[in-house]
This record gives C-alpha cells, structure tokens and sequence, in this order.
C-alpha cells in the first residue's frame, strides 16, 4: 500500500533541515539551535525522510530508490524538479532555491552510496503475464517502437552512466505513476523525451504487469550502473545527453 507523508508534515520536516541542506542558510539559523555535524549525511535527512534509510527505500512503498544511481541522472531530475517539469509538490519546494552545484554535490551524494538492495518479493503475476513483462524488459516490442528495457537501462537493470537510472527494485506504485504520467503528459523530461514515447506506446495494462515484474526483482549486493554504452540508443533520448 502506498505510504506517503502528509504534505504539510514533510514540508514541516524540510523546513527544519533546510540550513542544513544548504551551507548558504546555515548563517540565519538563531543562535540558540543546537549544533550538529556538518556533513553530507546530516544534511540529506531531509531526503531520506521519504527515500529511506541512505536513500536505498524499498519495494514495498512509494518513494524511489536514489542510492548508487548515475549522478546524471539524479541531477537532471533534481533539475526538472527545479523547474517543474516534474511535479511534486515537496520536491519541487525543497529544490526551489538550491544551486546548480549544490544539487551536482547532492547527486553525487547519493551516486556513491553502495547499500544493498531490498530482497526480491514474492510475484503475483500469472505465467503469462511474467512472459509478458520480460519480453518487455529484455526484447521491447520493435514493430510498436518500444526498445527492451535493458538497451537503455544496463542488461542487468541497473541503470547505464552516464544518466540512465536502474529499474529493478523500484516500488510498483512509483514505476506505474511515473510511466502514467509520461503517457498522460504530466511529466516531462528533456526533448527529445523518449520515455513519453515508450510510455504513450504501452498500454496501461502493459504499464502494470511490467511495472509489478519489475519491482519483484533484486540485484546482488555490489552492483553497479553499466558503463556508457558504445552503440548508438535505441530512440534518441535528450536527458542521456551530457
């Protein structure tokens, strides 16, 4: 079941932490405060609020895993947060006064954790609708324009640097709002966007038995994004430009 914090209380939570977030703030903070370490850990709880412990979340909730993903990846959605071409309303507060170095040091913040992935659950898809998914994944469907998955995402679904986030692990929730939202027009991403064409391709069926495959699935302990890949991307993709 989806958890989320209510909006006020997360902003509350952001609020508190935004001198530490950002070293600019620190100096109006009142005299009184107490003091705390001032590190990349400390300052990023007011991430790890919803993204989990490190930000390694889980696949049971809502909110995304960010640990160990590219950093190009994590600055270019903290960029479309920034400028709304995301909407959440939390992160889209949270980000809204940030520098473009301090969300490339955030990015590489979380880019370098390696904390192990959450336990692969149990699939409730019927055999036919796992065949489904993984013909998705592994081969796309060509005659419809949808690449496989992994031609973008690492053959092992953990994501390709520079900027191509993993897939395996992410809460089925997430991954069917994101992919909704593309097929809607409710997000966006850097033209040319080649997720709204893969999303608006799937049917909304398609969208849930891939985006449950998915989020049953785990990697081992170690894993890392592949390496830039050294053919051309199945569909030009403007947030892979760097």
């Amino acid at each position: 079941m989806r958890s989320v914090l209510p909006l006020r209380s997360l902003l509350a939570v952001g609020a508190v932490l935004l001198g530490a977030m950002h070293p600019s703030w620190a100096q109006d903070a009142p005299a009184a405060q107490p003091k705390v370490q001032d590190t990349m850990a400390q300052r990023m709880q007011a991430c790890v609020v919803c993204h989990g412990k490190e930000g390694r979340a889980t696949n049971q909730g809502y909110f995304p895993r960010i640990a160990g993903k590219p950093a190009g990846y994590l600055y270019n959605q903290l960029k479309n947060f920034q400028a709304g071409l995301r909407k959440y309303d939390a992160m889209n507060h949270l980000v809204q006064n940030l520098s473009d170095d301090y969300l490339h040091e955030i990015a590489n913040y979380f880019a370098g954790l390696d904390v192990p992935y959450p336990p692969a659950q149990v699939s409730k898809l019927t055999p036919q609708e796992e065949a489904a998914a993984r013909a998705l994944v592994f081969d796309g469907a060509p005659q419809r324009g949808i690449p496989a998955c992994v031609a973008c995402h690492g053959q092992q679904m953990a994501g390709m640097l520079p900027a191509m986030p993993g897939l395996f692990t992410l809460p089925a929730d997430y991954l069917n709002s994101q992919l909704g939202a593309w097929r809607t027009g409710q997000r966006h991403a850097k033209a040319p966007d080649c997720m709204a064409g893969v999303a608006k391709a799937l049917a909304p069926e398609e969208i849930s038995v891939v985006a449950r495959w998915l989020s049953a699935q785990t990697l081992p302990a170690g894993t890392k994004p592949a390496p830039p890949s050294t053919q051309p991307l199945p569909t030009a993709c403007g947030s892979f430009l760097q």
